[in-house]
């Protein structure tokens, strides 16, 4: 998903989740007010400008304990709660380790879950650093070979010590950071012990779908009554859904929650 321009970045596959994270707080927002459609998600987009723009609320990273968790069976656990049973019981998982993502659990239906830390996001978020942000995410095999690289490889970075402003530039020869999504790819985030942000909490449980360019009425997004949201990049850029849903992960209501 594309907002605004980047920090000397040309938009590309690098930014998804962060302008993702934005149009995900301007959507919780409308939900809560009752609103709902078109001008929510044109509204959402055009103030990513605004958000990109806040002063850092997080300048620099804290220390890198704490972006772990300290059992790892919990991460383990916060990892599969992105999506169904069905789903997650049999996926890879993995957990922050001291330089980076580890494998811990080994899968056997392609997924792959795990729980995102802050710097997820574009660089321009306000949150970046923030420590407490824990985002679980269950990708298929198309989504976790081409949209995931991108954030492991930030997770190094970040783990190592290199500044937000090293990252951008380093981002402009990284092959992973220019890696459009491979068609079908997709994943779960129907979690709601997560913690996406302090804007928004665990938001609202909904699948993402990661595509190669495509017009966003070619899914009926945006659409008054339409579950799907997006947002459309420009004609070399990754177009990414929002399928809302009605249940977490346990299968509870969302009306009930």
């Amino acid at each position: 998903m594309r907002a605004a321009k980047l920090v000397e970045v040309r938009p590309g596959p690098l930014q998804r989740h962060g302008a993702a994270r934005v149009v995900r707080r301007r959507f919780f927002a409308a939900f809560a007010s009752g609103v709902c459609g078109p001008v929510l998600m044109f509204g959402a987009i055009g103030s990513a400008h605004a958000q990109d723009g806040k002063q850092d609320l997080f300048p620099s990273m804290a220390p890198a304990g704490q972006y772990r968790m300290a059992d790892r069976s919990e991460e383990i656990t916060l990892a599969r709660s992105a999506a169904p049973a069905s789903v997650s019981g049999d996926a890879e998982v993995l957990v922050l380790g001291d330089r980076g993502y580890e494998s811990v659990v080994k899968g056997k239906n392609g997924f792959v879950c795990l729980v995102e830390r802050a710097w997820f996001a574009s660089f321009e978020d306000s949150e970046f650093w923030n420590p407490k942000n824990r985002a679980p995410i269950c990708l298929n095999a198309a989504a976790a070979s081409t949209v995931l690289p991108v954030d492991l490889e930030k997770t190094r970075w970040a783990l190592a010590g290199v500044s937000k402003t090293e990252m951008i530039a380093r981002s402009k020869s990284s092959p992973s950071a220019h890696q459009a999504p491979a068609p079908g790819s997709m994943g779960y985030m129907m979690s709601k012990q997560g913690h996406l942000n302090d804007s928004v909490g665990h938001w609202h449980p909904h699948l993402m779908v990661f595509q190669p360019h495509t017009a966003l009425s070619d899914w009926g997004a945006n659409l008054p009554g339409s579950p799907v949201l997006g947002q459309e990049g420009g004609p070399n850029e990754a177009t990414v859904y929002f399928v809302l849903l009605g249940k977490w992960s346990d299968g509870t209501s969302v009306s009930k929650d």
